[in-house]
């Protein structure tokens, strides 16, 4: 923090401007008011970056975190929301010490971008009541909810407040095209509020800030709800840590030089997330948008997240009586620009362009992060993208008849060899996605007198592919057909010794390391049986010398 204090002064002097709408505006949006926001913007944004694993993180509240808290806060009112804070942090600093911060690194890219257009869609409809200046109708799905506003819109427009809205969203998006760098967020709403404030614009406001946050109390929390908000806190770490997680990540890939630490990062986000809802914030986690920010002024440490909360914490004091000159339809325009710009079409249409399971993934997924909770969203993504992995895989595994080497025979004697003797070759793995098309594949093998499977090349086997072997060698076994096994990979002997697959063959010498071998083995059977007659030995030739001694 002492390498380059004043530019991550201003670094996160950036942030502040660019968060203190977005931390309005996720405050009221929970439905714990504007000063949730902020107290979940100051005390996480400090507590993280100081435990958290990441340099260049900066946390607070999220429009993810929103999308959670909404039913929460309706439900079981700030009382529930300090339960699940505390009962969230507990899980996040249990996955830190599990070491669980690896495991982010698996959840497939379509699934994360499904996630993320899923998110920015509840997020852009729960704003449709305030950017309507309509009161917010009842229901527990928002896109109940949108609808019922744009019918009561319909009926009553209230074209001031749908402007004031429209007009903030423009001016975010126009702006952050031409001049990335400059906080429109906070120019477009401080316009909007001086319009209202100078017309006397009869628009929905959000209520005065106090000039101190009130004093935490443990009295608000729920005992008895505990059972019933256990899986609202499951969804709230999970998300904490998938989010954060990502978002460092994406910090890491914007900078030089700078790798978080997983674990750590989760700890921090579960003190984070245990501390904040005492001091009336809402459970946080980091914000890839204001983190980008900060990477993108120059942040090089944590001191800049920890100046953010502290200039956050100054206008929360100070200028607190300014934010009731504010209408909520502004802070409505903020959250609709910030879940447009939260869906990169670009990203989605490589995916989408890429392979038709990746399009069918991020489609699923955004579709039941719509319709159903987050956590729900999340276990359809990786649920589907698991089917179709396994899919891809099982049809890349092949069971392939291969001629026999037979080049060191008589063509009279290869002939009868190939005619009595086949060879097939797996490729790739041998697990429960394929293995029952193999052994359908095996049985229809044609009248021969010996099989040899070529085993050099699978890739892998569990304990399905290993009963599918033995199932195979039983069913050609009662046909009459001897079946030898060549080139096993000792690595995959341990789930063939398990099911005594090889006892057998191995106390009948029918186990070989070379398929060269096999082939030797089956044409002395071959022999042996009568099936193949060994060709008659040729005497050697007398020499002149004796052949005249006879004649005489």
């Amino acid at each position: 923090m002492r390498r380059a204090p004043r530019r991550d002064l201003m670094a996160g002097l950036t942030v502040a401007v660019v968060a203190l709408p977005l931390a309005l505006g996720f405050g009221v949006s929970s439905g714990l008011g504007a000063a949730a926001g902020l107290a979940t913007a100051i005390v996480a944004g400090v507590l993280a970056a100081v435990f958290g694993g990441s340099n260049l993180q900066v946390s607070g509240p999220t429009g993810a975190m929103t999308v959670v808290l909404v039913p929460i806060v309706a439900r079981y009112g700030p009382g529930g929301v300090l339960t699940v804070g505390l009962l969230a942090g507990l899980i996040l600093m249990a996955l830190a010490l599990g070491r669980a911060g690896r495991f982010v690194r698996y959840v497939p890219a379509p699934v994360v971008e499904g996630f993320t257009v899923g998110i920015a869609a509840v997020i852009f409809l729960q704003q449709v009541p305030a950017a309507l200046g309509v009161p917010t109708p009842h229901g527990d799905k928002v896109t109940v909810v949108a609808w019922r506003s744009v019918q009561h819109f319909a009926h009553a427009p209230h074209w001031t407040a749908f402007a004031l809205a429209l007009g903030v969203a423009a001016v975010m998006l126009t702006g952050a095209r031409i001049r990335p760098g400059i906080p429109f967020s906070l120019i477009a709403v401080g316009a909007a509020s001086m319009v209202a404030l100078v017309w006397h614009l009869d628009v929905a406001r959000i209520g005065a800030l106090p000039a101190t946050l009130p004093a935490p109390s443990l009295g608000f929390l729920d005992l008895s709800a505990i059972p019933t908000l256990a899986t609202s806190a499951l969804a709230v770490a999970a998300l904490a840590a998938l989010e954060s997680l990502l978002s460092a990540t994406v910090a890491d890939g914007m900078s030089v030089g700078q790798r978080h630490d997983p674990d750590r990062e989760l700890f921090g986000q579960g003190i984070a997330n245990l501390v904040t809802p005492l001091f009336g914030g809402v459970p946080a986690t980091a914000a890839i948008a204001r983190t980008a920010v900060n990477v993108r002024a120059g942040a090089s440490s944590r001191l800049a997240s920890i100046s953010h909360a502290a200039a956050l914490a100054i206008i929360m004091l100070a200028a607190a009586p300014l934010v009731a000159h504010i209408p909520l339809a502004a802070l409505a325009g903020v959250l609709l620009a910030t879940a447009i710009r939260m869906v990169e079409v670009s990203s989605l249409a490589a995916l989408a362009r890429s392979t038709r399971s990746d399009a069918t993934i991020m489609a699923l997924t955004a579709a039941a992060t719509l319709a159903l909770d987050l956590i729900a969203a999340v276990g359809v993504g990786l649920a589907t993208a698991c089917f179709l992995a396994i899919r891809k895989i099982s049809r890349a595994a092949t069971l392939e008849q291969v001629p026999l080497d037979t080049g060191d025979h008589h063509a009279e004697e290869a002939a009868l060899l190939a005619e009595h003797i086949v060879a097939y070759r797996f490729d790739g793995p041998l697990f429960f996605a394929a293995a029952h098309r193999f052994l359908l594949e095996l049985s229809e093998v044609a009248d021969v007198r010996v099989v040899i499977l070529r085993m050099s090349r699978v890739s892998t086997i569990d304990g399905t592919g290993a009963l599918v072997v033995r199932d195979a060698i039983e069913r050609l076994e009662r046909r009459g057909i001897t079946v030898y096994l060549s080139g096993i990979p000792d690595r995959h002997t341990k789930a063939l010794d398990a099911l005594a697959v090889l006892d057998r063959l191995r106390e009948q010498g029918r186990l070989f390391a070379h398929t060269g071998e096999a082939i030797t083995a089956a044409r002395q059977l071959l022999h042996h049986t009568g099936v193949m007659v060994p060709p008659p030995r040729r005497e050697p030739a007398a020499d002149t010398a004796d052949t005249t001694r006879i004649t005489r």
